[in-house]
């Protein structure tokens, strides 16, 4: 029997999708904030998709977010590939943006690795817990999940990242607080806007009248169909 998704799943996933690949192309300025210059532009949406992430997996469930997660991962790919493309065919003799394009799109495998690994796995990381304390609390303390699995998951997508971009580029201990600050400053992002999370999530159970459990399913994240 064939499975369908709803238009407000739909919705949310291209959200998700986009943020992320915008969060790529923005990650390449360095921001300088009230003297903190350890945040990236991507600070601006990238945490939006960890919330959606949340929304998914608080209403469809583990299997709905992970397919999600994977067609992120998939346009990262495109978007990553189609930019070195782009970088690589000549331009023409009249065009004087090419350094500047360049520094945008032509990423170096390094960086690319680094950013769809970390993305990945502190994306599973956050459904998962998502996941699993939603089931130990039986649906109960929605706030304390969605922050701490926010945690979870910036926690792990700044210990991959961070190290394999900008390891033996950046000093230990500047390198230590870049994944500091990102964790933190991420996490609080998900505190301040949680009362929005509460009321998308509380109005996406109403509409689309389900609340998933993710009880006795199998967190292989290859499986996110059946």
């Amino acid at each position: 029997m064939k499975q369908q998704v709803s238009v407000l799943f739909m919705l949310l996933a291209v959200v998700f999708v986009v943020c992320l690949i915008t969060a790529n192309l923005l990650e390449t300025k360095v921001l300088n904030f009230f003297n903190i210059t350890t945040i990236t532009a991507g600070m601006l949406v990238f945490p939006i998709s960890y919330i959606i992430n949340d929304c998914i997996a608080e209403v469809w469930g583990f299997r709905r977010i992970t397919l999600v997660i994977w067609t992120g991962f998939a346009m990262n790919i495109f978007l990553a590939a189609v930019g070195l493309l782009a970088v690589a065919l000549p331009a023409a003799p009249y065009w004087d943006g090419e350094e500047h394009f360049n520094f945008i799109f032509g990423l170096t495998p390094r960086i690319v690795f680094a950013s769809l690994l970390a993305f990945l796995l502190g994306s599973f990381t956050n459904a998962y817990t998502m996941s699993k304390m939603k089931v130990a609390h039986k649906g109960r303390h929605f706030s304390l999940r969605a922050v701490l699995s926010t945690f979870a998951g910036e926690t792990v997508d700044s210990i991959i990242f961070f190290p394999i971009a900008f390891g033996g580029l950046i000093a230990l201990p500047n390198l230590l607080m870049l994944m500091l600050t990102q964790i933190v400053l991420k996490t609080m992002y998900e505190v301040i806007v949680l009362p929005v999370t509460i009321r998308v999530v509380n109005k996406l159970k109403s509409i689309e009248g389900i609340d998933v459990f993710d009880e006795n399913i199998s967190y292989n994240f290859l499986k996110f169909w059946k």
